[in-house]
């Protein structure tokens, strides 16, 4: 049985997932909407038969599942009168920018009982699913920690220029962004963390979001996660994490290239799929229907992304000690 879902949000992430909701089985777009002429344009020119609505309140009429790929600041909203009427909510991420709030939201969707989950887009990948069996079996050894290696020639990166709002402190920036999907991904595998230090660097425009980001994290037998993120110069993108074993370590490189070592050259060990965009949103629906029927599922829950969410703004202040 197909999910009749909304989609508010039709800049270029709530475009990508409408066209892969628009090819699973399990979803039937029955109504869209964006505030933007020219997103609701593009998303009509991407997907012709998509309902595009008025309102957001008239795009959510019906649906039993809400997808918001909205900024972060009316997400709360939104999403609390989603899970008011009973439909399940799927966010992007980050929850939010405000810590109270997201705290508000996340009590909110529990007390409805609603299905909701965010996507760090990772979390039903091949990747993620293998590092976990190899720490948790003991394959890697003992857990050592994690490096995060992350840098751009210019933020936002080209394919992001038309989201505006990336580019400005108040909801945007490659921390929350970014490194808020390998923060996700590391308190999977090592557990939660604490934010030690952290050293954000700013452009002299006050509005501006970071350009550098230094930060030292640990989970709660001390391991340490380490985190370098830079933009500017002639260079390709980079988004690399590093999960560390006394045995063996695991590295993701730009969300879907695995690779391990036992001490020597890091060695792909999974075939790079054709389209990792397509196989990464697919795996993602497909553990979205396993979460709107109440079965074990691998997606990021609500709590999850508002402890990532405390880290990151933790980072982004310069402040320590937020677990």
């Amino acid at each position: 049985m197909s999910r009749n879902t909304a989609i508010i949000g039709l800049g270029i992430m709530g475009r990508r997932m409408a066209e892969h909701m628009d090819r699973h089985p399990g979803y039937d777009i029955t109504g869209s909407w964006d505030p933007s002429d020219d997103a609701c344009a593009a998303a009509r020119d991407s997907l012709p038969d998509m309902p595009v609505a008025d309102s957001a309140e008239q795009a959510m009429a019906g649906a039993d599942l809400v997808y918001l790929a909205c900024p972060p600041a009316p997400r709360k909203a939104l999403a609390m009168i989603a899970a008011d009427a009973g439909q399940a909510v799927f966010l992007e991420k980050p929850l939010g920018v405000d810590i109270a709030e997201s705290e508000a939201l996340v009590a909110h969707l529990a007390a409805c009982g609603v299905p909701a989950a965010v996507n760090f887009t990772q979390a039903a990948g091949a990747a993620l699913t293998n590092v976990q069996k190899a720490a948790q079996s003991g394959q890697m050894g003992e857990l050592i920690g994690a490096d995060i290696l992350v840098t751009y020639p210019s933020w936002p990166r080209a394919w992001q220029v038309a989201a505006d709002w990336l580019r400005f402190r108040d909801e945007g920036g490659m921390t929350r962004e970014v490194i808020s999907h390998f923060l996700f991904f590391s308190e999977r595998v090592l557990g939660p963390l604490t934010l030690v230090s952290a050293q954000p660097a700013y452009p002299q425009d006050p509005a501006l979001c970071e350009t550098h980001m230094l930060a030292r994290l640990e989970n709660g037998q001390g391991c340490p996660v380490t985190i370098m993120a830079s933009t500017g110069g002639a260079q390709p993108d980079r988004q690399e994490l590093t999960i560390k074993g006394s045995v063996e370590s695991h590295r993701v490189s730009e969300f879907f290239i695995h690779a391990s070592s036992k001490g020597g050259p890091f060695q792909e060990i999974a075939e790079r799929p054709a389209d990792p965009r397509a196989t990464s949103l697919k795996a993602q629906l497909d553990d979205l229907l396993l979460c709107l029927e109440g079965k074990p599922h691998r997606l990021a829950t609500p709590e999850e992304a508002l402890r990532v969410q405390k880290l990151v703004e933790g980072m982004l202040a310069g402040t320590a000690k937020t677990g």
